[in-house]
């Protein structure tokens, strides 16, 4: 079997059950919530253009911005429960809606009819009302379900466990087969549960019991399937161990590798791939994941805001005392190569216009180029200290460069084709030498180093052999190493648990595990 695919088939009960833990529980809340208040202001027009209105408004919310805003609300909390809440108010609006629509459908003789007949409010609406309505609510949790499998796959970000994982993973690496399997996965979910709540409106039109126990059943064989995986790993005690990367090749390639020494070492690592930096950081700070690389110079920026620049030395000794210090984890060492950011070049455009240096390359956009010069990076870039300090320090103005964001997965191939003039690099891409770019020296240290660093949070440095299972990694790997590391998953499409093994053998970097 094709060793990219196998990686996908091994992962598929983790992300598969923690998508339907968390769709299925934000969809029975939803319903919970909107069946009671559709029933209670179905009488009260006026209330119910509120609720219709404010369920709407949430609708109009981008899915990250509400995913960022209930991790907010929850105090910093990340994983399941942000992305639950999320996908709890994304679901009330069709159920509510149509609960709506359906009890003022509901021919007005009957009821009286009803009431004719003795019977009081409450079995007006549990006997008449709600039965006749119930077809037209239950399209609605049909359309909640779909919309709930699918918005779960953008968990993934906050640190959630869904098919999501797939999608972010093969973006961020071009593999399109992993992206691929996560939409179809997610797919043949959403009809699976549509068609499941289908069964219950078939059923209670036709008023058949058994219909209606059968679909029970069904629903209860998914969820357990599904959960039977996540559920055992959770409580494998004080063996299962969280490793943690962000959205990004090299990073996927270290959580393999810290994963292949915790395997050696008795544990059973979990790995939860594409989270943000922050996120990261608050789940390493609460002990939501055991272990993670992080950046130097991301630390000395975004979390120290620190502006100024030192040497790699000093960083990295006040960047680990303040992560120990403010986070209570534990920085273990430097890997032993740096990521920095680096302003880079074709060898064509450096030759030809004699630029070695940023200086330089400023000097030549103000003299000569007689245009703005076309600088691509990744778009957070752009909103960095740094961008600013670059220009500053280089006496750039904002007319003297363009600045094009772009996903760091196409600049190398936007410079070499000539569509930006530079961009602003990872000095540990591996592309830099594929593409033969070259990096220019920045004279005025306006980028703070950027050493990979391995984190470990307080409660895993207190598991037993956790540590030391980790620390073989501490200064093992060259930036050459890593360069070729990233290039093998870039250029050459293997795959990052694959790469993981060439980077951590023996006949590689004298690491084996």
């Amino acid at each position: 079997m094709n060793e990219n695919l196998q990686e996908l088939l091994t992962n598929l009960p983790a992300y598969l059950g923690g998508h339907v833990l968390l769709s299925t529980t934000a969809l029975l809340a939803a319903v919970a919530v909107s069946l009671p208040l559709g029933v209670a202001v179905s009488r009260r027009p006026k209330l119910a253009e509120y609720a219709l209105a404010s369920a709407g408004a949430i609708q109009t919310v981008p899915s990250l911005a509400l995913l960022a805003l209930m991790m907010l609300l929850l105090g910093g909390t990340i994983g399941f429960w942000p992305a639950f809440f999320a996908l709890l108010l994304y679901s009330i609006l069709p159920v509510l809606s149509n609960t709506v629509v359906a009890l003022r459908g509901v021919d007005p003789a009957l009821i009286e009819a009803a009431r004719g007949l003795g019977m009081s409010a409450r079995q007006v609406l549990w006997r008449v009302e709600l039965p006749l309505a119930a077809p037209v609510i239950l399209g609605g949790v049909r359309t909640a379900a779909v919309m709930a499998v699918g918005t779960a796959t953008l968990a993934t970000p906050v640190g959630g466990v869904s098919l999501g994982n797939y999608i972010f993973a093969g973006f961020a690496t071009l593999n399109h087969t992993s992206t691929l399997f996560g939409c179809a996965a997610a797919a043949v979910l959403a009809v699976a549960l549509d068609q499941l709540v289908r069964l219950f409106e078939v059923a209670i039109r036709r008023r058949s019991r058994s219909l209606a126990c059968a679909a029970c059943a069904a629903l209860v064989v998914l969820v357990a399937g599904a959960l039977y995986e996540p559920i055992s790993r959770w409580f494998g005690g004080s063996s299962r161990a969280v490793v943690a990367s962000a959205a990004f090749n090299e990073q996927y390639i270290l959580s393999h590798a810290m994963s292949e020494y915790l395997e050696k070492a008795g544990f059973r690592p979990e790995r939860r791939q594409g989270m943000g930096y922050g996120v990261q950081h608050l789940a390493l700070q609460r002990g939501e994941v055991d272990c993670m690389v992080a950046y130097t110079g991301d630390v000395w920026t975004l979390l120290m805001k620190r502006q100024d620049t030192v040497d790699r030395e000093t960083t990295l000794n006040e960047v680990s005392r303040f992560i120990e210090g403010e986070f209570g984890a534990v920085c273990l060492g430097p890997l032993g190569f740096e990521n920095r950011f680096a302003i880079a070049v074709t060898q064509q455009r450096a030759t030809d216009s004699g630029v070695k240096t940023i200086a330089d390359l400023a000097d030549f956009t103000r003299t000569k180029l007689r245009r703005p010069l076309k600088i691509g990076a990744d778009t957070g870039f752009f909103h960095q200290k740094e961008w600013r300090r670059l220009k500053d320090t280089y006496r750039l103005r904002d007319e003297d460069v363009l600045a094009v964001a772009m996903d760091p997965t196409l600049m190398y191939g936007a410079v070499s084709e000539g569509k930006v003039d530079a961009i602003v690099a990872f000095s540990s891409d591996g592309r830099i030498k594929e593409r033969e770019l070259v990096l220019l020296c920045d004279s005025a240290q306006v980028f703070p180093p950027y050493d990979a660093i391995l984190l470990v949070s307080r409660d895993a440095a207190r598991r037993p052999g956790f540590v030391e299972a980790l620390r073989p990694l501490v200064g093992a790997i060259k930036q050459d190493r890593m360069q070729e590391a990233n290039r093998r998953v870039d250029v050459e499409k293997q795959s990052p648990a694959t790469v993981a093994r060439w980077l951590l053998s023996a006949r590689s970097n004298s690491l084996a595990p």
